[in-house]
Order: C-alpha cells, then structure tokens, then sequence
C-alpha cells in the first residue's frame, strides 16, 4: 500500500507541476527549469522506490526510459536550433519523457504534436480576430495579438503526458491493483 501511496503521489506531482508549466508558457511563454526538476525527481522517487521493493514492473527498463529522455532531447533540441520551439519547452518534454519510456514515445509524440497544431490553430484565430481587449502583458494572447507566431508548447506537452501516462496504464485498474495484490512470503502465494 505504501508502494501505491508513493507511485500515486509522484504521477500526481508530475501531472500538477505539467499543469503549471501550461499555465506558466500561456501567461508568459516561459517554463522555469525548476519544473522539469521536479517532474524528473519525481520520477527518480518513483522508479527507484518500485525498483528497490521489488515492483518495477509498473515501468520499462531504466534503459527505456533513458533512451526516451535522450531521443526526445535530440528532437527537441533540433527543434530549439531551427527557433520552432524554445528551451524550456524542450528541457519540460525531455523530462516528460523520462516517464513516458520508449515503449509509448511515439504516442507522446503523437498527441503532443496533435495538442501543437490546436494551439496553432487558435493561434491563428487570436492573431486574425484579435478577440482579448486588454491581455496581460508579455502573455501568450498580448504576444500573437500583436503579430507574433507563438504557440505555449508547454500545455502541448502536458496534453501528451496525460495520454501517454494512460496508455502507459498508470492509472489502470490492473497496475494500482497490483500494488495492494502483492504476494506475501509468508502466506507461501
């Protein structure tokens, strides 16, 4: 129990600090570097605590995993050199992966690149129809509205997360019923 109590609550900070880096990028296209360091810590807690109490088996291998964070910081990190994303937009998703594992980084990649293109398109509309009176200074909005071709690639990215943490199953009846159907040695299960 306590397995799932630590699993959960580490997917949860991930999920809440990538609801943040949403918020952050929109209000004003920045994403600190704090929150990739939160979301990769929280997977350290989470695959080292499952990995140490013998129940890794809710995550790949940890060569998975890595390959993940280093496919996705190559691709990133091109995407930074050509200006079609910024940094922090690339630190976040290559921490993001660190959880997704290579198993399910197409699908990361996938929905991600799908939740871009909406924001493209809104941005379109806002930069055609210019429909806020006021936006807050330095914001996505006020940045498009005055002829900037943005987009908060931050919310993109937690929209993959969430899709690949499902296909993932981490919040599958079969993974969390996992940790609490745990055979013990001494009933001899």
């Amino acid at each position: 129990m306590v397995l799932l109590i630590i699993f959960l609550i580490c997917v949860f900070i991930t999920l809440f600090v990538g609801v943040l880096a949403g918020l952050s990028d929109i209000r004003s296209m920045k994403i600190p570097n704090s929150y990739s360091i939160y979301i990769i810590a929280a997977f350290l807690v989470a695959y080292l605590g499952l990995y140490f109490a013998g129940h890794a088996g809710v995550f790949s291998s940890i060569w998975s995993h890595i390959l993940s964070a280093g496919l996705m910081f190559l691709a990133t990190a091109v995407l930074f050199g050509l200006k079609i994303i910024g940094a922090g937009d690339s630190k976040f998703a290559t921490a993001c992966a660190f959880w997704i594992g290579a198993k399910y980084l197409t699908i990361f990649l996938f929905f991600m690149t799908l939740g871009g293109g909406v924001l493209g398109i809104i941005a379109l509309y806002i930069k055609r129809k210019k429909p806020f009176k006021s936006p807050r200074e330095g914001s996505w909005a006020a940045q498009v509205q005055s002829g900037a071709d943005k987009v908060p690639y931050g919310v993109a990215i937690t929209f993959g997360m969430v899709i690949a943490f499902i296909y993932a199953g981490y919040f599958s009846p079969d993974v969390l019923s996992s940790f609490i159907d745990v055979p013990s040695e001494e009933n001899g299960s």
